[in-house]
């Protein structure tokens, strides 16, 4: 979702087109994209452990909610899935990009962000990753235990499709800013996206199941082999995710800083100076 170093820039080509100054790279020769020396497999195993681990707390808190007479509550639930989220962008996002999700990767591959060569090994990584969580629930809470931890709408088909295509349109929308923008404060890129999936969950929750995430919804589909509604869930948030990558390009009018653009910039260091004086 949001790759950042120790510096706060991004180590991927998706800021400023420079990479890390604190690793070497290499110009990807079809999309022109400096890639990290990281070796590829690297990146991949970090999006399978991330992506399980993600899955695998979300859906735990669910389970356990379900099993264990509502212990968790709904708003724990919304906070586990922002706060694994969260942990997880700070834990490999100089890895890999900490993505987790197959709308996100498209997204940046659709805005010559990501090299589209690498989409298809990013998606499968992160479909392997929700898979194996979601079997390694079935595992742990099987008999009185065993619920469904997948997404289902509660309403309409429609309902849910434009509501899951809302949603992961803000959260790629946030996404897009805080890790692509140079203007943005990349220390942050984790807190923002983590919260930004908190509040999408509190509120879409009850009824779409706010996925956001086609491998959230697909690895708990195939271990359960339920597929109702499935296509909600792999169609709009990967078109919500490219909406929003796109819509975010159209208002990044400038490159240049913040403190050059407006002097809301200057507001923290005025009020130092009144208060000094």
């Amino acid at each position: 979702m949001a790759e950042i170093s120790s510096n706060g820039h991004h180590v991927l080509n998706v800021k400023d087109g420079e990479p890390n100054q604190n690793s070497s790279s290499k110009t990807n020769s079809d999309s022109g994209i400096p890639c990290v020396s990281v070796p590829f497999i690297q990146k991949l195993l970090a999006e399978v452990l991330g992506t399980y681990f993600l899955v695998f707390a979300g859906c735990a808190s669910v389970v356990v909610n379900l099993a264990e007479d509502k212990v968790v509550t709904f708003p724990g639930i919304s906070i586990v899935w922002g706060l694994v989220v969260m942990v997880m962008v700070y834990s490999v996002g100089h890895i890999s990009g900490a993505h987790f999700n197959p709308a996100v990767t498209i997204a940046f591959a659709t805005t010559r962000r990501f090299p589209l060569k690498q989409v298809p090994a990013y998606v499968l990584a992160q479909v392997l990753g929700s898979t194996l969580a979601s079997g390694t629930l079935r595992l742990l809470f099987t008999g009185k235990q065993d619920h469904f931890f997948g997404t289902l709408p509660t309403g309409s088909d429609m309902q849910s499709f434009v509501l899951e295509f809302v949603i992961t349109f803000y959260l790629m929308f946030v996404v897009s800013g805080v890790s692509t923008d140079n203007r943005a404060i990349g220390e942050l890129a984790g807190l923002a996206v983590g919260s930004t999936v908190l509040l999408n969950v509190m509120f879409a929750g009850p009824i779409s199941g706010a996925s956001m995430n086609p491998a959230r919804s697909l690895g708990p589909a195939i271990v359960a082999s339920r597929y109702k509604g499935l296509w909600i869930y792999l169609v709009s948030p990967t078109l919500g995710a490219i909406a929003g990558a796109w819509v975010y390009n159209l208002i990044r009018f400038t490159n240049k800083p913040l403190r050059e653009i407006t002097k809301s910039g200057s507001f923290l260091k005025s009020l130092r100076r009144e208060n000094s004086g």
